[in-house]
């Protein structure tokens, strides 16, 4: 399934729209690295809203993805973990630990912000 991405100011955002396979994370990790760097992107908001089940697998993806793209020079946000989901994680011992997180997708845009101009407040 693919994941769409849209362009909103200077950041992407991901919805991941149903149960993602291992071939359709790594895609997703492909085609945010491509865009980042086409559209010169200083964040990605990842949402995982609809996700009942976060695998160790997609754990590693997403962690792997949001450092990759800090090395691009792009901040990640993960949004929407379910109650369910982030209690089953701790359990697993499964963490995303060193990439942000928030609560819903207007929490991961202000979070955004508040990182992305640290970040070039420090650049200064």
């Amino acid at each position: 399934m693919h994941v769409p991405i849209l362009k909103q100011s200077d950041y992407l955002i991901a919805s991941i729209q149903s149960v993602l396979s291992d071939v359709d994370l790594l895609q997703l990790r492909d085609d945010l690295s491509e865009q980042v760097g086409q559209y010169r992107s200083r964040g990605v908001i990842i949402d995982v809203t609809v996700l009942d089940v976060i695998d160790s697998f997609a754990t590693r993806t997403l962690r792997a993805i949001a450092h990759m793209l800090r090395l691009r020079g792009a901040e990640t946000v993960i949004v929407g973990i379910q109650p369910e989901v982030a209690f089953t994680m701790v359990q697993l011992g499964l963490t995303l630990e060193g990439i942000g997180t928030a609560l819903d997708l207007e929490e991961g845009l202000a979070y955004l912000d508040r990182k992305t101009k640290r970040n070039l407040h420090d650049a200064k």
